[in-house]
């Protein structure tokens, strides 16, 4: 008999730069009001949340954020798995996003209360592209170089790209910083050809006008 899966809605809800932008004002209004209640760590249980029950109990999350599972469903399941475990300050919270239909936002708003925090403290993430894995000297020196050029304790997301030959690609909010070998080689083959254009036009030139010479 095949299992059957209940439809979820898509992943790429976590890089819809509109779904973003609710899910930071659902991450501010979370942290302000466990501010105004006095809880101390109010991401704890958000963590616990996201990995610890959505992570683990895949049908619970296929559910709870399933198009066709009635809120009033929903609800009821909050209320016999997400109200024993935690309290009754998180799980109001998430009752919120049910009702208004934002459950799916509930892994970016961690995301989103995650880098705010950081950012409270002094970090900032910053992504790096490299064509090899990162020795942890080379880990090391990066790290204190964009300390003291950018100002704050950066969090290293590491990938590879085999592709940039050599180098880096660094990424700091929007801003992009490029010192691969494949970027360098790109620029200088540009160069070359701008040359060779310049040199045929010269040459061209000449041929039109020969009293130039």
């Amino acid at each position: 008999m095949t299992e059957m899966r209940l439809k979820t809605r898509p992943d790429s809800v976590l890089e819809d730069p509109g779904a973003l932008a609710v899910a930071g004002l659902y991450a501010r209004s979370y942290l302000s009001a466990a501010q105004s209640a006095g809880i101390a760590r109010p991401q704890d249980e958000m963590n616990a949340f996201v990995d610890e029950v959505l992570g683990r109990h895949v049908q619970f999350a296929e559910i709870i954020d399933s198009s066709f599972i009635s809120r009033a469903d929903k609800m009821a399941m909050v209320d016999r798995v997400v109200a024993p475990q935690f309290s009754e300050f998180f799980t109001n919270f998430i009752r919120v996003l049910i009702r208004h239909g934002r459950i799916e936002l509930v892994s970016a708003i961690r995301n989103v209360m995650v880098r705010a925090q950081e950012e409270a403290s002094g970090q900032k993430r910053v992504r790096i592209r490299s064509a090899r894995s990162l020795s942890e000297e080379s880990r090391r020196l990066l790290t204190e170089q964009l300390k003291n050029k950018l100002g704050f304790e950066p969090i290293l997301q590491e990938s590879v790209d085999e592709s940039l030959i050599g180098g880096l690609i660094i990424q700091v909010g929007d801003s992009v910083y490029d010192s691969s070998l494949r970027s360098r080689l790109k620029t200088l083959s540009g160069r070359l050809v701008e040359k060779a254009l310049n040199e045929i036009q010269s040459g061209r030139d000449r041929f039109s006008h020969p009293e130039r010479d």
